[in-house]
C-alpha cells in the first residue's frame, strides 16, 4: 500500500528519519521502493541527470509529466512527489492549478513540489485547498539559478536568515505538507527546523532536518564528472557500468559473445 502525506507526517511526530531520493524512471523506482525508501521525488533534476542540460530551466512540464508516470508505474510503496518545472507555476493561479492538476490526474503523483517561500503561499493555499498536497522547497532554488548568479549557500546573513524563516513559516500557514530545504547554513537551519512543525527534508542543510533528499546519480555514482559537497557516494555505479561495456565490446568482437546458451 502506497505512503501518503499522513504517514509521512506519523514519522515525523514519531522523529523517525524521512528518507527520500530522486527517482527517474520505473526501474529506479522499482529499486528504490524495494529498498523502503519513504518518498520518492521526480525531480527536475532531470534535466541535468537523464536529458543532459546544464540546468534545470530547460526542463518542461511535458518532460516532468512523462517522468513521473514512470515512476508512479515502477513503485508500490513510496509516496511519489513531482516537481513543477520552470514557469509551470509562476504565470496565473488558474493555470499553475491546470498544470498541477495534470501531475494528480495524468501522472497519479501523490503530490508536486514548487520552488519559492513566501512569494507562493498564496497559490500553495490554493492548490492544496483544492485537494493537491504541496511539498514546499526554501533555500538554493535551482529554478532562480539564472537570477541569483549562480549555486550559492544560504543563510550567510542574518537578513538572508530572516527572510528563510519567514518563506517557511508563510508555506507551513498555507498548508505545505513538508518542506524541502537546500544548502542552508547550519545555525539558519536549525532555527527552522525548531520554528516550524511540519517535516524538513534537508539536501546539503545538515543532520538537524527531519529527512534526507539526495540525487539518486550523486549516492549511487552515476556520474563521474562531479559529486557535490551534500553526497554521500555509495557506489561508484560509472566505473562499473563503464568496464561492464567495455566487457561487452571486446566480447562482441571477440566472438565470445554471444555463445550457445544465448541463441533460440
Amino acid at each position: 500500500m502506497r505512503n501518503t502525506v499522513s504517514d509521512i507526517w506519523k514519522l515525523y511526530k514519531s522523529a523517525e528519519k524521512i528518507a527520500c531520493v530522486t527517482a527517474y524512471d520505473s526501474t529506479s523506482a522499482l529499486l528504490a521502493d524495494r529498498a523502503g525508501v519513504d518518498l520518492l521525488l521526480v525531480g527536475d533534476s532531470l534535466g541535468m541527470t537523464v536529458l543532459g542540460h546544464e540546468t534545470t530551466v530547460p526542463v518542461s512540464l511535458e518532460d516532468c509529466l512523462r517522468h513521473s508516470a514512470a515512476v508512479v508505474r515502477g513503485s508500490e510503496e513510496a509516496l511519489v512527489v513531482a516537481d513543477m518545472p520552470f514557469m509551470s507555476y509562476h504565470g496565473s493561479s488558474h493555470e499553475a492549478l491546470k498544470n498541477a492538476t495534470r501531475f494528480m490526474q495524468e501522472s497519479l503523483v501523490s503530490a508536486v513540489k514548487i520552488e519559492g517561500g513566501e512569494e507562493v503561499s498564496d497559490l500553495v493555499k490554493l492548490m492544496v485547498q483544492g485537494g493537491i498536497p504541496v511539498m514546499g522547497h526554501i533555500g538554493l532554488l535551482p529554478q532562480a539559478v539564472l537570477v541569483k548568479g549562480g549555486y550559492k549557500v544560504r543563510g550567510r546573513t542574518e537578513e538572508d536568515e530572516e527572510q528563510l524563516l519567514k518563506d517557511a513559516l508563510s508555506l507551513q500557514e498555507a498548508g505545505a505538507f513538508a518542506i524541502v530545504m537546500e544548502c542552508v547554513k547550519k545555525e539558519a537551519a536549525e532555527r527552522i527546523v525548531a520554528a516550524v512543525d511540519i517535516p524538513i527534508i534537508g539536501i546539503g542543510s545538515g543532520a538537524i532536518c527531519d529527512g534526507q533528499v539526495q540525487v539518486m546519480h550523486d549516492i549511487l555514482g552515476l556520474d563521474p564528472r562531479f559529486t557535490p559537497r551534500h553526497a554521500r557516494k555509495y557506489l561508484n555505479l560509472a566505473e562499473q557500468i563503464e568496464g561492464a561495456f567495455g566487457q561487452y565490446k571486446q566480447d562482441v568482437k571477440s566472438s565470445f559473445f554471444p555463445s550457445d546458451e544465448n541463441w533460440y
